[in-house]
Parts: C-alpha cells; sequence; structure tokens
C-alpha cells in the first residue's frame, strides 16, 4: 500500500493522535507527505491542537541600558531543552529592530526601538513568522504592555483574537499614585480606557503582564503583586508571601506560572523559596520549594560559591548577586554573577547557559525576560 492509500485510510485517527501533541513534535512533520502537510495546516487541527497545553520552549532576554534613552537592539532566545545555544535572529522578519514585551501561548509582543522614528507595536508568531502592525499613539518606553491571547478561552475562528493591556502609572496627588488600564481588542482593532483604577505607589518590577486564568499580573518593587482581571476589568493588589522589611539584606525575587498557578520566587538571606497562590481573595500562599543558599552550594559547586555571604551583603543600591530572572512550568532562569544559568526545581538539575558578555550589548540593569511557547495558530486565515 502507497502513502496516500494509507494516508486516506487513516485520517481521522492522524488527527485525534496528533492534535495531542506539543507543537515542538510537529514541527518536522510537515515534511512527510503532502497529507500530513494539509492536516497539519488545517484550521480545525490547529484549533484541536491548540486546545492542549503548550510546555515552554525557550526564554527571549534582551538587556537594558540603566541610564541611557536609548534600546538594546539585541533579543536572545535560551532554549530550555535543547543544545543549539543562544539564538539571536528570532524576530528578523520584522521590518525594525524591536523590544520586546510580552509573550502569551505563542504569540509575542514587541515595540519600536528607541529613539522612535515611526512608533509602532508589533503582534507576531515567531513560529510561522506571521506578524501584524499597529500604530503606537501613546509611544512611552517606559510603558508596559501585556499580551493577552488563550485559546482555550477564545476558540480560534476566523481570525485569531487577542488583547493588548498597556499599563501606566499616574499621579493621583502629591504623593499618591494609581495605575490606569488602555485595552486593545483585535476583534474592533481599537484602543480604549477602561474605568478601572488601581491605588498603588510601587512602580512596576519583573515579569510584567504574567497571564494566568484569565488574570493579568505585575510584579512591583514593593511587597504587593498588581493584578488585572480582563474579563469584568477589575484591578487589585496581592501581598507577596513575605515582606522585605522582615529581611535583613535586600533580596530578590520573579513571579512565574506553573501548573496553572501563580508562583513567587525569592532569593534572600533566608535561602531559595518558591510559593503557589492558592486563593485570590484569602492571598494564601503555599510553600512549595525551600532551600538553603548553603544546600544549594553544596548540590552545584562548580556553579555556587560563597553564596550566603554573598547573598547577605547585598546592599540596595547594588547588583544583586543572585538574581531570579523568570519562572515557568518549574524553570527558572536566573543571573549568579554575570552568568544565566537555567534550573529545574522538579529534578533539581543546573546548566549554564552562558555569561552575559556572550549576549551581545550586555548591562547590570533588569533585563526583559519572557517565557516563551511554540504555537501553530496564525494571525490571519486564509
Amino acid at each position: 500500500m502507497n502513502m496516500h492509500n494509507f494516508w486516506s485510510l487513516n485520517t481521522d485517527i492522524f488527527f485525534e493522535v496528533l492534535s495531542r501533541f506539543p507543537t515542538k513534535c510537529l514541527l518536522g512533520l510537515k515534511c512527510v507527505c503532502k497529507g500530513w502537510h494539509r492536516l497539519l495546516s488545517d484550521r480545525l487541527f490547529i484549533k484541536s491542537q491548540s486546545q492542549q497545553r503548550e510546555p515552554i520552549f525557550g526564554f527571549f532576554f534582551q538587556h537594558r541600558f540603566h541610564w541611557c534613552l536609548d534600546d538594546i537592539k539585541t533579543i536572545n532566545h535560551i532554549p530550555v531543552e535543547s543544545e543549539a545555544g543562544l539564538q539571536q535572529r528570532v524576530f528578523r522578519f520584522l521590518p525594525e529592530d524591536v523590544v520586546v514585551m510580552a509573550s502569551c501561548n505563542g504569540l509575542v509582543c514587541l515595540r519600536s526601538c528607541y529613539p522612535f522614528k515611526d512608533p509602532s507595536i508589533y503582534v507576531c508568531n515567531p513560529l510561522n513568522r506571521e506578524w501584524i502592525r499597529l500604530d503606537w499613539t501613546k509611544a512611552d518606553k517606559e510603558t508596559s504592555i501585556a499580551l493577552v491571547f488563550d485559546p482555550c478561552r477564545e476558540p480560534i475562528g476566523h481570525s485569531t483574537n487577542f488583547k493588548l493591556v498597556q499599563v501606566q502609572q499616574c499621579e493621583a496627588g502629591a504623593e499618591d499614585f494609581y495605575f490606569s488600564f488602555d485595552i486593545y481588542s483585535s476583534d474592533t482593532g481599537d484602543w480604549r480606557t477602561s474605568k478601572e483604577i488601581c491605588l498603588c505607589n510601587d512602580r512596576l518590577y519583573k515579569n510584567k503582564g504574567t497571564l494566568i486564568g484569565g488574570i493579568l499580573h505585575w510584579l512591583t518593587n514593593g511587597d504587593e503583586i498588581l493584578t488585572f482581571n480582563i474579563e469584568n476589568e477589575l484591578s487589585w493588589l496581592i501581598s507577596v508571601p513575605i515582606s522585605a522589611a522582615t529581611l535583613d539584606s535586600v533580596p530578590e525575587a520573579c513571579i512565574g506560572e506553573s501548573d496553572g498557578k501563580l508562583h513567587y520566587v525569592m532569593v534572600s538571606e533566608n535561602g531559595f523559596h518558591v510559593w503557589c497562590l492558592e486563593d485570590y481573595f484569602e492571598f494564601h500562599w503555599t510553600l512549595k520549594h525551600s532551600k538553603s543558599l548553603d544546600a544549594m552550594e553544596e548540590e552545584h559547586p562548580e556553579f555556587l560559591c560563597n553564596l550566603q555571604v554573598r547573598v547577605t551583603q547585598r546592599l540596595a543600591d547594588s547588583t544583586p548577586w543572585m538574581d531570579p530572572l523568570a519562572f515557568k512550568d518549574g524553570y527558572l532562569l536566573m543571573r549568579v554573577c554575570t552568568n544565566i544559568y537555567l534550573y529545574h526545581l522538579n529534578t533539581n538539575k543546573m546548566k549554564k547557559v552562558c555569561g552575559q558578555n556572550e549576549m551581545g550589548t550586555c548591562s547590570t540593569f533588569n533585563p526583559i525576560v519572557l517565557p516563551y511557547s511554540l504555537s501553530l495558530v496564525p494571525l490571519s486565515w486564509a
């Protein structure tokens, strides 16, 4: 029996089986035969396959200058399981140099590099290199733009619908500030300002716009996490599990998603800890992982040295020795001194990704670090 006849007899079986595969397992299958290529490009197949929870594929990493207004143009992609190494040409298909702003279920949001000429926002799928451009009327290089794309909650139809949420901090009084939210919908093609505001004097820090269960999360430089519910447009603040004021030294933290829940990762003089948010209304956190700095050093002596002293002696204005950058699906990307490491909580495995000097133009200021998952979803359907 030739391949064509075999394919004709088993189309439904292939659909059922392959739609359960993660995207990375499907990448090379389009070349098997014309039938598989048609199946993997079919709208119904992509719609079904996109309902599966997609594992993390890697992290996007982009340095930022502290005092210089110009943007650093190099965007690095760090794969979590592949030994391919750093990739710096992922977004070369876009018409200009960009800054990565958000990543959500296979789509990525980026903006024009500063200094601006014709400020734009781009939403793209790096896997199929499809992109759309939006005029950016409220261009501000310090603004935070979150991307909302959840194929499980909003099934794919004739177009791929997504939303953007631009967060701005405004002055409410002499010493008081609040956050406002501008929302873009690809369904209408328009921006509008939400009626919701959230009083908060802290500034947004790392991991801006983490989407979990229809709620966006932004870590602040205080002891709170800013949230915004996309559906009802309500915003509130979540207290972190431990206040920095209770510690003698300055801790470092990040937030991320694993198993569909918000996680809070902290490195302090007390060690390395990971909490999971169990209840949004009671602010109930459960400690999922705890390890002393000495224990981490004993387990990974080839990477870590004298952690306790270096973390404890960190001052408020100094660069942290050990800095958790981003967390997703049990993978933690962190910087230790001038090296970038990938650590997996469940297996306790750690590997060196690279030195910061291998990532192009670098800076010790807080970089942009975002987890990325693959998706077959096109931005527009033919």
